[in-house]
C-alpha cells in the first residue's frame, strides 16, 4: 500500500520543520531561505510548494519566474529550482509529484519548463527522474554559478556547476 502525501503552497508554519529536517541531515538549509522563497513567492517572482507524507514534511520544489540563468532569462523560461526530498522519503513518488505541481504552474503561462541539475554524484536520483520525465539538455553547455563554463576551464564539482535542461509541457 503506497503512503499517503500530499503537496501544498508553502506556507510560514512549514519553515521550522522544512530547515530542522534538512539540518538534521547535515544539508545547509536555514529558516532565512525559506523565508527569502516566501517573500518571492509573495512578491510574485518565485512559487513554492511542500511535501508531507504522514503529515511529516518530506521535501518542497520551487519555480523561479525570473531566472539568473542567461539563456532561460533571456528566453523568459520559468526555472524549476530548488527540488528537494529528504533521503527517507525517496522512491516514494513524492519527487515526481512535486515536479509534476510545478509544471502544472509553469504551464499557464509557459509553453517550456527549465532546471538546472547538479552533475556531482550526489544529483544522480535528480538527474535520472528529470530525463524520465522527458528533459533533454538545452545545449548551451555547463554553467558554473550561471557562467558558461569554456572548454578547458577548470571548475569546483559542487552544487554550483549544473547542466540546463528543457522540456516543452504543452503540445
Amino acid at each position: 500500500m503506497m503512503d499517503s502525501f500530499r503537496v501544498r503552497s508553502m506556507s510560514s508554519a512549514d519553515l521550522p520543520a522544512a530547515a530542522a529536517a534538512f539540518s538534521s541531515i547535515g544539508w545547509i538549509k536555514p529558516v532565512t531561505l525559506f523565508e527569502r522563497y516566501l517573500a518571492e513567492q509573495a512578491a510574485g517572482t518565485r512559487s513554492c510548494w511542500v511535501a508531507h507524507l504522514e503529515a511529516v514534511f518530506a521535501g518542497y520544489v520551487t519555480v523561479n519566474w525570473k531566472p539568473t540563468y542567461p539563456f532561460f532569462a533571456e528566453k523568459r523560461i520559468p526555472e524549476i529550482q530548488d527540488l528537494n526530498v529528504l533521503p527517507p522519503f525517496r522512491r516514494k513518488g513524492i519527487g515526481t509529484t512535486l515536479l509534476v505541481q510545478a509544471e502544472a504552474e509553469i504551464v499557464t503561462r509557459s509553453d517550456v519548463a527549465g532546471l538546472g541539475v547538479g552533475l556531482h554524484p550526489g544529483y544522480n536520483n535528480a538527474q535520472r527522474l528529470y530525463v524520465k520525465d522527458g528533459y533533454v539538455p538545452d545545449g548551451q553547455g555547463v554553467t558554473y554559478k550561471d557562467r558558461y563554463v569554456r572548454e578547458g576551464e577548470l571548475v569546483r564539482l559542487d552544487d554550483d556547476f549544473l547542466l540546463h535542461m528543457l522540456r516543452r509541457i504543452r503540445p
